[in-house]
């Protein structure tokens, strides 16, 4: 029969530090991930470069960390294609109404944002008009209010 080792008051200290310093290496790369994933919208968007599409939606995408909805539209030389737009973090906009049905597909909507930098069928969504004419939230990552500058 083999003698069961007693751990000593030493060897406690040992157990708990590796313990401890393996939860922080563990923390420390489940937050570097969706940081390291995450854009600015200077990175990607050029706010000088407008655009409207009034379309029908083909579909929404609810995934992390952006929405997305995709709308077959025409272009600026009236040549239809699909537009994808990048909408606010899905959490943003199921405060503000939406949900993962919100946007049927089919439905005509009217989308205003900003093309992307490299990708000519792509754009940030600054506004979602309904056929019905009501705006709802996009949900853009646009600052949109120009900073309060005290005289």
């Amino acid at each position: 029969m083999a003698a069961k080792r007693v751990l000593s008051r030493y060897d406690a200290p040992m157990k708990s530090s590796f313990i401890a310093a393996a939860g922080v290496a563990l923390l420390a790369a489940a937050t570097a991930v969706p940081v390291g994933a995450h854009h600015s919208f200077a990175a990607e968007y050029d706010s000088t470069k407008s655009i409207k599409v009034t379309g029908e939606v083909v579909r929404l995408e609810w995934t992390n960390p952006h929405a997305r909805v995709v709308v077959d539209g025409p272009d600026e030389n009236g040549v239809k294609k699909e537009w994808d737009f990048e909408l606010g973090p899905p959490t943003t906009l199921m405060r503000r109404g939406w949900n993962r049905n919100s946007l049927k597909p089919g439905t005509v909507i009217t989308v205003e944002g900003f093309r992307s930098k490299d990708e000519p069928s792509t754009a940030n969504a600054r506004t979602v008009k309904l056929s019905d004419g009501r705006q709802v939230f996009a949900g853009s990552s646009f600052d949109t209010q120009a900073p309060s500058v005290n005289p």
